[in-house]
């Protein structure tokens, strides 16, 4: 053994000898000593170093390099057993310059290994001397500084394994690039490269350019990385030769095209990294089950479609990246397969359904994040998962309780469960992970009280955002211990108490506070006389605390955003407030504040400025230089709006002085403000015309001069680009036409003229305008008849229209009405759309400017200052239209109010409105409409106002549902209408006579031999009558002959007949005919009767009743009639005697 032993010793340095192995040494250190470090290199590297310019104190390699010191020593350079330099790494030394084509570096003729990364060469061009080190084979350059074209001298370096030029690509920075040579050739010699990386490096290829140029000249390719170099697609089929490839990293470049399925062929793949591309169409599946993938990274290609696969067990894959594109369906169980998973990125995606409770099984997991989907169900448990250190599970429908047992992620640095519906109480467990930084659960349902920190004083945590909950009770003291806080968002709960803002003081990291919208009541300042010192806040928001006094804030330097809203602040505003130089977001609103003292234009970084509805007077302030939001509405400022005012708006967005005692005239500077959106000076006592230069704008977008004094047309030209979403010129002394101009502005969505004296014509100008959502021409001279014929899709989002008092005639167009489709939409649509028209001003700060449009509904005159866009109306009012009334009105299945009241329709109320099932108010009153009541309005459960007064209605009013609580006004003036509520009987149907206007619905066929019957009989009796009328002895004839015949047969069944025919009175036939239970009578007395001759009568007298039954189709003669020893005595002679049983 000892033998053995001994041979070996002897063998290893006799290999060493003869194989001449080369040992590279980081340290610097050699083989040797420095007697094997030639003379002449060093001398090379000395001048290397006296030419670079380099900061000693920074530097830790060439500050080594001296003559003192042996050269093995010097840091970065590694020497061969001959005394060469064979590897240089002077990366990171941050060398400024001094390295140019006549380097000394290049004479080190041996050098294999040359890394200059990461320095600062001050955006100057790659030397041209690389082609004099032709044993390179690892060349790196990444990062140091270097721009311009890439030297052809480095396609000569035949040896080279590994390229870096990688660059950090800034837009409008100078780069990199490859033109002459290009790609093809840099690359056309390096048949030995096998890492090719040349991120931010602008190529500017397109997809067959740059595939064929990798595959035809660097067939080993096992790395490559081009990220960021202006390439483009398709990525082309020849990139498939290179069957070695490990590595793709193609990041941030414009594809547009899909992912080639060849992708999946690559047997050895190991990282595909294709985010940013613009990729589109469905990912392959075949990719997923490339064996060897560890890393994929598809992120931000919001166009790229796809689904995850069934996972195989024990997958490589270590990192899956899908955020921000358009991947859905549900994340299979088989995903708990992937034993070796770190990370898991599908944020921004369209995932839905339960979040798999296989990812339990997720020993390696790190980091998840789920959030922006639509995964529903319960949170999962991760036991398993005990090296999470992230977990972002917000903005997705996930509900139910969180677990209650944290105690195993020890890890745990985030998490974020924010915009659920989660709900229970909070686990205690959770407050207590030592590593917990931040905790979100915003925008949940969570409740119960709030005071869970076990160990607050060693916490660790800097973010508590627990806003927008149903969280309760006092503000826990153990919240004041948290020492690191430096976010805390407590909004928008149901907190109680009072609480001094003194508390915080404790909390010295703390710059962000919310305590908006709780029922607490804060108190400014403590007991001392002496202010509290406060945390240095950035962000302060108190929104709706009762807060009676400004908290003095004069300390705070760095304060940006400032929220006292909502309070019951009162008096002057202090005058530090307007030393507070930082800040940018001041929202004073809804408070009692009387005056400003200093001017507003002091706090110049100011952008957010709101001081509306407060009870300010005097002088409009001048608003701040660099403010885009500014907003004085609903205040008492009663003087001029300055003239210089515009020139002080050159940044502003939003501008309101609405509701106040404004006057005199806008003054063109407004004009100057060239980002202006949203101007708003309605409702003041504004005058004179409107400036043309408003007219002309081409940034506006809501332009609301509603209800002021404005008189004149409406002058200049709309642009063509035209911006204007809402035109509000509602209530002013406006005349003339509408511009033509305005059909430019093809985004309009709100267009209220109404209360002028405007005199036009229907506005088919606007029939392109295809977002037009209110259209109000109320109370002007408006004309001639509506609707426009020559188109066929006129404002399908139209869901307020007001047309009334004015002068339009003609029927309704039912193809107009047909192009609404927006109030078509079903309850399900409508429910599901439901949300404000209104503009957002200010994106990052969640400013919106809120439409407003004045209905009249249910007789009243209402404001909706947030328009929903689900709400639609139609109000024609007081024109002159006529003709029926469209069917396809029962279409719109949203509208909530129509009005079509005095004007001139007929025909009959449609049975299609039955259909409308959101309307409250329904108004037809004063036209000439006929018919009954559609008994389909009775399922309209919403209606709560319903007027069909002074048409020509008849029949019975339809009863049940909301038909029971309309008023005896709603019908009244219409002769034939009966039931309730009017207290007028309808007769029975058993008795009703048929009338010559009925009609047989549905598919009743008339009986001809029933008609022919009865036709022939009226026309034999009246053969037989006639005569009789005009011949009087034939009458005579007949009466003797009947006398007779009644004296023989009414003795039998039980009667007395008397003749009273004695010559006195000749004939008086009262007839009683039953109708529906009442009895009609027809006065057939001639007109020479008296009532002396009356009187004469007496004797029993007897009516004989008839009816004709419509069901058995025969006459039934009741020989039961009511018999009377006399006939009463009728009070004059033209007046009809009934009798009744």
């Amino acid at each position: 053994m000892r033998i053995l032993v001994f041979l070996w010793l002897l063998f290893l340095p006799l290999c060493a000898v003869l194989f001449r192995i080369d040992i590279a040494l980081v340290s610097g250190e050699c083989l040797g000593g420095s007697r094997l470090c030639l003379e002449d290199e060093k001398s090379l590297l000395l001048q290397l170093k006296d030419s670079l310019a380099f900061k000693s104190n920074v530097s830790v390699k060439l500050v080594t390099w001296n003559e003192s010191v042996g050269c093995c020593s010097w840091g970065g350079v590694n020497w061969d057993a001959n005394g060469h330099v064979v590897s240089l790494d002077l990366s990171s030394e941050l060398i400024s310059g001094g390295f140019n084509n006549f380097s000394s570096l290049f004479s080190l003729r041996y050098l294999r290994s040359l890394n200059m990364a990461n320095n600062s060469f001050n955006s100057s061009q790659i030397p041209s001397g690389f082609d004099k080190l032709g044993n390179l084979t690892y060349l790196n350059l990444s990062d140091a500084g270097f721009y311009g074209q890439i030297p052809i001298e480095i396609s000569r370096l035949t040896r080279l394994v590994t390229i870096d030029f990688s660059i950090l690509y800034f837009r409008g920075l100078p780069t990199l690039k490859l033109e002459n040579p290009n790609l093809r050739k840099l690359l056309q010699n390096l048949r030995e490269l096998r890492e090719l990386h040349l991120n931010g490096v602008n190529i500017s290829a397109e997809g067959n350019e740059w595939c064929q140029a990798l595959s035809s000249s660097v067939p080993n390719l096992q790395v490559l990385s081009l990220s960021s170099c202006h390439l483009s697609g398709p990525i082309h089929s020849s990139l498939e030769k290179l069957q070695s490839i490990s590595t793709i990293r193609l990041d941030d470049n414009n594809f547009a095209s899909p992912v080639p399925e060849f992708l999946g062929n690559f047997s050895n793949l190991t990282q595909l990294k294709l985010s940013s591309c613009g990729l589109n169409g469905t990912f392959p599946e075949k990719i997923f089950q490339v064996p060897t993938l560890q890393i994929l990274d598809l992120s931000n290609n919001k166009w790229l479609h796809g689904s995850l696969p069934e996972f195989p067990q024990n997958g490589s894959l270590d990192s899956l990246v899908l955020t921000d594109t358009n991947f859905s369906g549900k994340v299979p169980d088989s995903i708990g397969n992937l034993k070796r998973l770190t990370r898991i990125e599908l944020a921004r995606c369209n995932f839905s359904g339960p979040i798999p409770n296989s990812m339990a099984n997720l020993t390696q997991l790190v980091f998840l994040d789920l959030s922006e989907n639509k995964f529903s169900g319960t949170l999962p448990s991760f036991s398993l998962s005990q090296n999470l250190t992230q977990i972002n599970l917000s903005h997705n429908n996930l509900e139910g309780r969180i677990p209650f047992h944290w105690e195993q992620y020890v890890n745990l640095t985030i998490l974020d469960l924010r915009y659920n519906s989660l709900r229970g109480s909070l686990p205690p467990a959770l407050f207590s992970l030592p590593s917990l930084e931040k905790i979100q659960l915003a925008n949940n349902q969570f409740s119960g009280q709030f005071n869970i920190f076990l160990k607050a004083s060693s916490s660790i945590l800097n973010t508590l955002d627990l806003g927008s909950n149903n969280l309760e009770g006092p503000v826990p003291v153990s919240v004041f211990k948290l020492r690191g806080l430096s976010f805390l968002d407590l909004s928008s709960n149901k907190f109680n108490g009072t609480l001094e803002l003194s508390r915080f003081q404790k909390l010295e990291n703390l710059t962000n506070l919310s305590l908006s919208y709780n029922n607490l009541s804060i108190i400014a300042s403590g007991n001392d006389s002496i202010p509290s010192k406060l945390p240095n806040f950035t962000a302060l928001k108190l929104a709706s605390c009762k807060l009676r006094t400004l908290p003095d804030l004069s300390s705070q330097s760095r304060l940006i955003y400032l929220d006292l809203s909502e309070n019951q602040i009162h008096g002057k505003m202090p005058n530090w407030i307007w030393k507070m130089g930082n800040l940018t977001h001041l929202n004073l609103s809804h408070n009692l504040l009387e005056d400003l003292q200093e001017p507003v234009s002091n706090l110049s970084l100011l952008s957010v400025l709101d001081l509306h509805s407060n009870q300010l007077h005097g002088q409009i302030p001048t608003p701040p230089q660099f403010s885009s939001y500014v907003d004085y509405s609903n205040n008492s400022f009663n003087s001029s709006i300055p003239s210089d005012t515009g020139t002080y708006m050159s940044f502003t967005i939003f501008f309101s002085l609405s509701k106040n005692n404004i006057t005199g005239i806008i003054p063109t500077s407004i004009c100057n403000a060239s980002y202006l959106q949203v101007l708003d000076f309605s409702d003041n006592a504004l005058s004179g015309k409107i400036p043309s230069c408003l007219i002309e704008n081409t940034s506006l977008v809501v332009l609301n001069l509603r209800r002021n004094k404005f008189s004149g047309i409406i002058s200049g030209e709309f642009p063509v680009n035209c911006l204007l979403q809402t035109l509000d010129l509602n209530g002013n002394i406006l005349r003339g036409k509408i511009p033509k101009s305005l059909a430019n502005c093809k985004d309009l969505e709100v267009l209220n003229l109404g209360n002028n004296q405007m005199n036009d014509v229907f506005p088919c100008l606007l029939k392109n305008t295809s977002n037009l959502r209110v259209l109000v021409l109320r109370a002007n001279k408006f004309h001639g008849p509506i609707g426009c014929p020559k188109s066929n899709s006129t404002w399908a989002m139209l869901q307020i229209v007001d047309l009334a008092h004015n002068k339009f005639r003609g029927s309704l167009p039912e193809k107009c009405f047909s192009t609404w489709t927006a109030m078509m939409a079903s309850e399900d649509v409508v429910q599901s759309k439901l949300k404000h028209l209104n503009f957002e001003v200010l994106q990052l700060s969640h400013l919106y400017y809120q439409d407003a449009v004045t209905v009249t509904s249910k007789g009243l005159e209402m404001e909706l200052v947030k328009v929903l866009t689900i709400f639609t109306s139609i109000d024609f009012s007081h024109n002159n239209f006529e003709g029926d009334i469209p069917e396809v009105l029962g279409n719109f299945m949203s509208l909530y109010v129509l009005n079509l009241s005095q004007n001139g329709f007929t025909g009959q109320i449609p049975s299609s409105l039955g259909q409308l099932r959101q309307l409250e108010s329904l108004d037809f009153s004063q036209n000439n409409l006929s018919g009954k009541i559609p008994i389909e309005l009775v399922s309209l459960t919403f209606l709560s106002v319903l007027n069909l007064s002074f048409n020509q209605l008849e029949g019975s009013i339809p009863t049940g549902n909301q038909f029971q609580t309309f008023s005896p006004d709603s019908f009244e003036g219409n002769k034939g209408l009966c039931g309730q509520p009017l207290n007028i009987g309808c007769p029975s149907p058993d008795a009703l006579p048929p009338s010559q206007d009925t009609t047989f619905e549905g598919k009743e066929e008339f009986d001809w031999e029933f008609i022919i019957t009865g036709l022939g009989f009226g026309v034999g009796a009246g053969m037989i009558v006639a005569p009789l009328a005009f011949w009087k002895k034939g009458r005579k004839w007949f009466n003797k002959h009947v006398d007779r015949f009644l004296l023989v047969i009414l003795p039998a069944v039980g009667l007395i007949y008397t003749n009273c025919n004695d010559g006195r009175v000749e004939a008086e036939e009262t007839i009683g005919i039953e109708l529906t239970g009442i009895t009609r009578e027809y006065d057939d007395s001639d007109d020479d009767s008296n009532e002396d001759e009356d009187q004469t009568f007496r004797g029993r007298f007897c009516v004989f009743c008839s009816k004709l039954d419509i069901g058995m189709k025969k006459a039934i003669h009741d020989p039961k009639c009511t018999c009377h020893d006399s006939p009463p005595i009728s009070s004059s002679s033209s007046s009809s005697s009934s009798y009744s049983s």
